[in-house]
């Protein structure tokens, strides 16, 4: 058991992105993407949460007994760089400890697909992390999802906020799937679990 992690406490998993169907298939939003897929394998569908700025779906993820955990899928409504304020206020209102908050986000200094695992660090330039950190400490597990760098000398805004190419597309299913896979086994199983199966 993944001791920084209280067991019987319930999990929020923070998928990152920007709302609005313009931002949908953007590199940015590969959190979104995460946390739909999650969404649909729990049988649930989001919906706005009360005062809070994002949508939530609740419920049970694990095999029946002690590894059965309560998790909440957020997705902030408030636009990338203001992440922090919406997922604080889902963890006050959830009881939710900063240890079983789980980020899901695109990472540039990543091979496209590419996961990394890990607990805590810095923001490595990531708007929503550093709004997420700055509201909450830095305390939270992050499930990095490998974009790639800019090709020439596009500036990474734009390549952030561009559509996955169309051969991304041919493997973005995949790697959606594997990343919504490290974050089920992070969750039941602990860190160094998903470290071990998914980090490449």
């Amino acid at each position: 058991m993944d001791v920084t992690s209280p067991a019987n406490g319930p999990w929020l998993v923070v998928g990152l992105g920007n709302p609005g169907p313009e931002y949908a298939m953007n590199r940015h939003n590969v959190g979104f993407m995460v946390a739909d897929l999650l969404a649909e394998r729990i049988g649930g569908r989001f919906k706005r949460a009360g005062k809070a700025q994002a949508q939530v779906v609740e419920g049970r993820i694990g095999p029946p007994g002690p590894a059965n955990r309560r998790v909440i899928l957020a997705k902030p409504m408030s636009y990338m760089n203001l992440s922090g304020g919406p997922v604080n206020a889902l963890r006050d209102f959830y009881k939710v400890p900063v240890a079983n908050v789980v980020a899901v986000h695109d990472e540039l200094d990543i091979d496209y697909g590419a996961l990394r695992l890990k607990l805590g660090g810095g923001d490595n330039g990531h708007n929503g992390l550093k709004s997420m950190t700055k509201a909450s400490g830095a305390d939270y597990h992050r499930v990095r999802f490998g974009i790639g760098r800019p090709p020439g000398r596009m500036q990474v805004a734009d390549f952030v906020l561009k559509d996955f190419s169309s051969a991304e597309r041919k493997e973005l299913d995949y790697f959606v799937d594997r990343a919504a896979d490290a974050v089920e086994c992070l969750v039941i199983e602990g860190l160094e679990r998903a470290q071990s199966t998914y980090n490449s």
